[in-house]
């Protein structure tokens, strides 16, 4: 069983900068594959970046590609986003998730941290 809890969200102008982080309970935090998502009102889920375990590899949406970054800390159990150049169109609320696998669904999710910008 893992636990997340997203934090870093608020309330940012167009072209700012937010760092999310994503701390994770338990154990083999190393060995799970971590991703980023969010959710606008009205819309679906949206999948944002991933790392996997192991060789750390990352992949991105179209949508956030060059502007965010996603990183991981297995010595402090902990997953970041690094968001970039940000326009309202990112406000959402923003979650990560957790799986022991490095492809395939999630099993752990945190509860959602929210970031608006302002334009």
């Amino acid at each position: 069983q893992v636990q997340l809890v997203e934090s870093g969200g608020g309330l940012v102008q167009a072209g700012g900068s937010l760092r999310l982080s994503c701390a994770a309970s338990g154990r083999a935090f190393s060995t799970y594959t971590m991703g980023w998502f969010r959710q606008a009102p009205g819309k679906e889920r949206e999948s944002l970046a991933t790392i996997t375990w192991g060789t750390g590899s990352t992949y991105y949406a179209d949508s956030v590609k060059g502007r965010f970054t996603i990183s991981r800390d297995n010595a402090k159990n902990t997953v970041y986003l690094q968001m970039n150049n940000l326009n309202p169109e990112d406000t959402a609320v923003y979650y990560c998730a957790a799986r022991p696998r490095v492809f395939g669904t999630y099993d752990f999710w945190g509860q959602g941290t929210q970031v608006t910008v302002s334009s």
